[in-house]
């Protein structure tokens, strides 16, 4: 099986709506999915309290865009293909597909699927994308099962044992890259000169 069953469902779900359970609380957004029960989007309150022992990841928001940290999926997905970037510190992926105006400058890398720009030499922008590479050309696969057997490793090693060095490698192979949505720069300083006092009247002279 090249796509575990709830893929497809997490990536036509649709997150950060207000939870109906909890729309009162803080933290209300429904921005949780559970792998074992694979349905809808719940929040926080709803993990504390019917999703405590399940596999649940979350999904985060970039410009507009669903995002899961690098770190959370390649758990139980092998994300091997699809580009990865740096925001706010954190290693994330895309979801789904993002729309990109077409035509300007001429780019190195683009999406087998979307055609949209890479930064680095990736076959896939997104989840979505290489969901639609693996049913059409079958070169590819999500199933952690399949890549370890490429590597002659053993399954758990992968799935449970994912140790900070090998993240610290991952990176280091895929390039270090700069925040996609970097900070606005501080406002440039102020050439206004100030007045040193209040200004007085001269005298009147007698």
């Amino acid at each position: 099986m090249l796509v575990p069953p709830w893929l497809e469902k997490l990536l036509n779900t649709s997150f950060f709506n207000v939870c109906r359970t909890h729309a009162d609380a803080a933290r209300s957004e429904c921005n949780m999915y559970c792998l074992d029960c694979n349905v809808d989007a719940f929040c926080f309150y709803c993990r504390s309290s019917k999703h405590k022992d399940h596999q649940v990841i979350q999904i985060r928001r970039s410009s507009y865009h669903d995002v899961v940290r690098v770190s959370e999926i390649q758990k139980v997905l092998d994300i091997s293909g699809v580009q990865t970037y740096v925001i706010n510190s954190a290693r994330v992926l895309f979801l789904n597909e993002r729309p990109q105006p077409k035509g300007g400058k001429a780019v190195s890398h683009v999406c087998e699927i979307c055609g949209r720009s890479l930064l680095d030499t990736f076959r896939f922008c997104s989840l979505g994308c290489k969901l639609v590479g693996i049913k059409g050309n079958g070169d590819a696969s999500f199933t952690l099962d399949a890549k370890n057997e490429v590597r002659g490793e053993g399954v758990s090693s992968t799935r449970m044992n994912i140790s900070s060095s090998s993240r610290e490698e991952e990176e280091l192979r895929e390039g270090s890259q700069q925040d996609i949505y970097p900070p606005t720069p501080p406002p440039p300083p102020s050439t206004t000169r100030r007045r040193k006092g209040i200004p007085q009247r001269a005298p009147f002279r007698s």
